[in-house]
């Protein structure tokens, strides 16, 4: 497991967004822009991956002790920045009631049902294509494809 793995791993179970992360480095006095960050959080195989080196690590870790339990001086309780964290993300509406949905009634013209019958369409009736049945010389039908004879891959010969 690499440093980049590791570094992400604790990005996804602290719930940190990357300015967070920034904060969090400079508490420690080590500066880091969102690009350089970026790049640590990329897959291996995109050409701007870089790899998270140990001092990058080293200072996150303990930057992240401070910004959870904070200083001798100024103690914090971990569980209530967690919290924190978790209050700053914003929550989908998922219990948002739809309106139900209700079809309308069939109208005598039969239109679709969930339209109101248009006049215009009413009058206007698409009309089908009147093809005559069979040829000029009669029922005489005409071959468009020669039989063909299909040997799955087989030789000729066998």
């Amino acid at each position: 497991m690499t440093n980049n793995d590791i570094f992400k791993k604790l990005r996804v179970a602290l719930m940190l967004r990357d300015d967070q992360i920034v904060e969090i480095l400079e508490l420690v006095d080590f500066r880091i822009t969102k690009s350089e960050l970026g790049a640590f959080f990329r897959d291996e195989k995109h050409e701007n991956y870089m790899e998270c080196g140990d001092q990058v690590l080293r200072n996150f870790l303990n930057g992240l002790v401070i910004h959870l339990r904070g200083t001798k001086e100024n103690p914090k309780n971990p569980n209530d920045v967690l919290a924190k964290h978790k209050a700053q993300i914003p929550v989908k509406d998922a219990t948002k009631e739809r309106k139900e949905f209700k079809a309308k009634p069939r109208d005598e013209e039969k239109s679709r049902g969930d339209e109101a019958p248009s006049k215009t369409s009413a009058a206007k009736k698409p009309s089908k294509k009147q093809y005559p049945k069979g040829n000029a010389k009669g029922n005489a039908k005409v071959q468009v494809v020669e039989k063909v004879k299909y040997n799955f891959g087989k030789n000729k010969k066998s």
